[in-house]
């Protein structure tokens, strides 16, 4: 009798504690609201369109941010109507251009308005589009980037030109099925999520899944990159981004790549200059700040960094248009 009365008394404890800890979490806005995603009839990935909430970094809020999804379905304080009488601008790319790190209303597109005059600036960031997402996106959109001057694509060498092809990416779409939908809807459990309290319980999971199962060979000799590895690897990846400009095409009059070339390798660079591609280069400008430029707990750049940037990419226009 005591025996259950212990149980019973621990099991109410317990589900208190969670509850109080749930509560604490809602009121204190520790953990961040997700947006909806989905792939809408031309197979892009993005969110669903008029959704707003915070986004939540860090396990003291250390960045607090609002975003607001327009009928596009991407983070923007505007709507996307680009017209042949004004001069329009688009951004692409992935987290750092979606920028749910910054507050919607004071975005890399917003900065470039506020120097340029008479023009619009339309983002299209999703965290994880890689060149592929990028390209395919602009294709079957067509009509509108048709409409728009200049059109602007961040290009990460390391990891956005890994296929050759678009797919949807199911990995992603996965966040959308009922169990994580009703996962979500406890804070308690994004939060601890986001600050890695469940990581060693997936873990263990993990190792427990794989018990039985036969272990591959892992030897550290055959994980190194040697030279040979890595030109092949690079070569592979060029490959991949030419594929890519045969099945979409790439209007080398208005588009423009981004990248940093400290992390992009000589022989793409010597490539892309060889073969006409413009791009812009953002690496000495945000090496050579005095200012930090990226968040003190992720690499995103911070609001002094999208500053930069947005410079860069004003410039650029403005060379163009003077040219006109």
């Amino acid at each position: 009798m005591m025996m259950k009365k212990l149980i019973f008394k621990t099991g109410l404890y317990v589900f208190l504690i969670l509850i109080s800890m749930e509560c604490i979490v809602r009121i204190s806005y520790l953990s961040k609201d997700n947006p909806t995603r989905f792939v809408d009839k031309f197979k892009v990935e993005k969110w669903v369109p008029n959704q707003e909430g915070y986004s939540v970094t860090g396990n003291r809020r250390q960045n607090f941010t609002k975003y607001h999804i327009n009928k596009s379905g991407f983070n923007s304080y505007r709507e996307f109507n680009p017209k042949k009488n004004r001069v329009e601008v688009a951004l692409v790319g992935d987290s750092f251009i979606e920028g749910f790190h910054q507050p919607y209303y004071n975005s890399i597109g917003y900065k470039i308005e506020n120097k340029i005059d008479d023009i619009e600036v339309y983002e299209y960031g999703y965290a994880g589009y890689d060149l592929a997402d990028q390209l395919h996106m602009i294709d079957v959109y067509k009509p509108t980037f048709n409409l728009i001057d200049y059109v602007f694509i961040g290009v990460r060498f390391e990891n956005d030109l890994l296929r050759g092809e678009y797919k949807v990416i199911s990995d992603r779409m996965k966040f959308e099925s009922p169990i994580y939908k009703n996962l979500r809807k406890s804070k308690l459990i994004v939060y601890s999520q986001n600050i890695g309290i469940l990581d060693p319980i997936r873990n263990l999971a993990g190792r427990l899944s794989s018990v039985g199962k036969e272990k591959t060979n892992t030897n550290r000799v055959s994980i190194i990159k040697t030279p040979d590895k890595i030109k092949k690897m690079h070569l592979k990846y060029i490959d991949n981004f030419k594929k890519l400009v045969n099945i979409y095409g790439f209007d080398k009059e208005r588009f423009v790549l981004l990248i940093d070339e400290n992390k992009t390798p000589v022989i793409f660079l010597d490539y892309l200059k060889n073969n006409n591609y413009k791009y812009v280069d953002f690496s000495s400008t945000i090496n050579s700040s005095k200012k930090p430029t990226t968040l003190i707990y992720d690499k995103h750049w911070n609001n002094h960094g999208r500053n930069l940037i947005a410079n860069l990419i004003s410039d650029y226009i403005l060379k163009k248009l003077n040219k006109m």
